[in-house]
Order: C-alpha cells, then sequence, then structure tokens
C-alpha cells in the first residue's frame, strides 16, 4: 500500500465541560459548608445546582438519604451534560471544577449505593466514573 492511502486513527475523546454556577450560587455553596439545612435551602432555590445536591448527598447521615439526593444530583447531571453536548461517550474530566458537581454526586450515589447493598449499581457508577475520568479519584473523596 503506499502512503498517500494509509489511514491512521487516533483516539480522541471529546471532553464536555459544564457550565460554572454563577457567582451567587457559588457564595451561597461556599456559605452552606456542609450544613443540611443550608443545603436544602440552596437546593429548593436552585434545583438545578449539581453542586447542592452533591453535598446534600455527601453530609446525609441515612445511606438511603445519601442515594435519593445523589440519583438528583446524577440525573440533573446528566440533562446538562447532554445540553452542553455530550452524547454518551467523552471525558468529563474531575480537573474542571465545573465538572465537579456531577461527579461528586456519581461517586455519592457509588458509595451510597454500596452502603445500601447495592454492589451492581455502586460499581457500574465507578466504572462510569473511570470512563468519564480514569483519575477521579485523585479529585474526589472515595
Amino acid at each position: 500500500m503506499s502512503d498517500e492511502h494509509q489511514v491512521t486513527f487516533t483516539r480522541h475523546l471529546e471532553e464536555t465541560v459544564l457550565d460554572a454556577p454563577s457567582e451567587e450560587q457559588r457564595d451561597a455553596i461556599d456559605d452552606a459548608d456542609h450544613d443540611a439545612e443550608a443545603l436544602r435551602r440552596v437546593a429548593a432555590r436552585w434545583p438545578t445546582l449539581l453542586e447542592a445536591w452533591a453535598g446534600l448527598a455527601e453530609c446525609a447521615d441515612d445511606p438511603v438519604d445519601a442515594y435519593a439526593y445523589a440519583r438528583v444530583g446524577y440525573h440533573r447531571g446528566l440533562d446538562q451534560l447532554r445540553r452542553a453536548g455530550w452524547r454518551g461517550s467523552g471525558a468529563v474530566k474531575a480537573s474542571h471544577v465545573e465538572n465537579l458537581g456531577f461527579l461528586r454526586s456519581l461517586n455519592a450515589l457509588r458509595a451510597a449505593a454500596s452502603a445500601i447493598g447495592e454492589e451492581d449499581e455502586s460499581q457500574r457508577c465507578e466504572m462510569f466514573l473511570y470512563q468519564l475520568d480514569p483519575d477521579w479519584r485523585a479529585h474526589l473523596p472515595s
């Protein structure tokens, strides 16, 4: 085969970065500082704010509550990813602070699923985290 007809394939996954929260939302999350009641008020004011759902899941005392909060953040995050152009594959890196609300929700869902004995879902969530960002553990609590 001549050089002019060679085909080279490269593996390049598109990377998706979510929109950043507004300054007002960021301030509200920072002020809530893992206080469940304050985070509930933030989530009620901005139901699409992934950081609020992730924070609620991470500070929940009950694993069923954590699971519910994390699932809301996860599904809201999937909606936002799709609107940002993600089509079910590609990188969503934790190194982009804008993606952390979604990835924290997915990680909290993984942990909560494990805590309630739903190991299949916990493993699916972990695999999904690795598919989105192989380095996720360096940025998220394990």
